[in-house]
């Protein structure tokens, strides 16, 4: 509570009702700051290695589809190995047509990730949508099998 003090004309003493900002502006501002350092802080590169999958097994169909990419870069259609503009129309013989047909995707563990990426695009032009990224299966005998 204020009161003015300066006024000859009073002999009593008034309140002012007025609010001091000065302390608010001052908390504000350490806030700002707080949040100004803290920013930075909170993104965190994080390195991921994907060596194995602890997903339960699925039913393996009667004569599954395998896509693999080799070490080499290079394309496999089952055992043969295929030349990546000739990847859709060997999996319409593959698989009789059907592009409801699930494809099995497996690569080196040493393939870049832009390589496995460019294979999926591969399959999604070619029309076939529902694939499965093979993995090894965890042991759970120390994390590496």
């Amino acid at each position: 509570m204020a009161v003015r003090i300066g006024r000859d004309d009073a002999d009593e003493l008034t309140e002012n009702a007025e609010i001091n900002i000065t302390p608010f502006i001052d908390v504000i501002l350490v806030l700002l700051i707080i949040f100004m350092v803290a920013a930075p802080l909170s993104t965190v590169d994080v390195a991921v290695e994907l060596p194995t999958s602890a997903a339960p097994v699925q039913p393996r169909p009667d004569k599954p589809i395998f896509v693999s990419v080799k070490s080499d870069l290079s394309i496999a259609l089952g055992e043969e190995t295929v030349a990546r503009p000739a990847l859709g129309q060997a999996l319409d013989q593959a698989a009789k047509g059907n592009k409801d047909e699930r494809i099995f995707l497996r690569a080196d563990k040493g393939v870049p990730y832009g390589e496995l990426m460019q294979v999926l695009n591969l399959l999604r032009s070619a029309g076939y949508l529902k694939v499965g990224l093979v993995g090894l299966e965890d042991t759970g005998a120390g994390g590496q099998p």
